[in-house]
């Protein structure tokens, strides 16, 4: 079976997956400890999913923006400027957001390709004859 360039497999692949469900799992503890409520966690943790609409403007478009909500760097800046400048909403949501992205790469969505939304780094998503 060939394999596309510039997609994780095997072993690989694995790892990238576990790391996903340990940033998921670590920013869940994060965000339980920080003491915001779970109703805001609930609220705003599909909200990254809204990159999606990018898709509208085309595929290379659509890749472009849902990997800008889904890459790490977002939330650790985030984080990052919430722990800095000690604003704790921003540190929630950059918990909340991180928690997304780890959950999205643990199940094994991972970035997209500009070939399409079921073109991913961890793998191509669902049938080979489907979307």
């Amino acid at each position: 079976m060939p394999v596309a360039t510039g997609v994780a497999f095997g072993k690989t692949r694995t790892l990238l997956r576990l790391e996903g469900f340990a940033v998921l799992a670590l920013s869940v503890v994060a965000y339980a400890n920080w003491g915001a409520g779970w109703m805001a966690f609930a609220g705003f943790f599909l909200v990254p999913d809204l990159s999606m609409l990018g898709y509208s403007w085309g595929r290379r478009v659509g890749a472009a923006v849902y990997n800008a909500g889904h890459s790490y760097i977002g939330p650790i800046m985030l984080l990052t400027a919430g722990l800095f400048a000690a604003m704790p909403l921003a540190t929630a949501l950059a918990l909340i957001w991180a928690a997304h992205i780890g959950l999205d790469r643990a199940l094994g969505f991972g970035l997209k390709s500009s070939r399409g939304f079921r073109y991913t780094h961890l793998g191509t998503l669902g049938r080979p004859d489907a979307w």
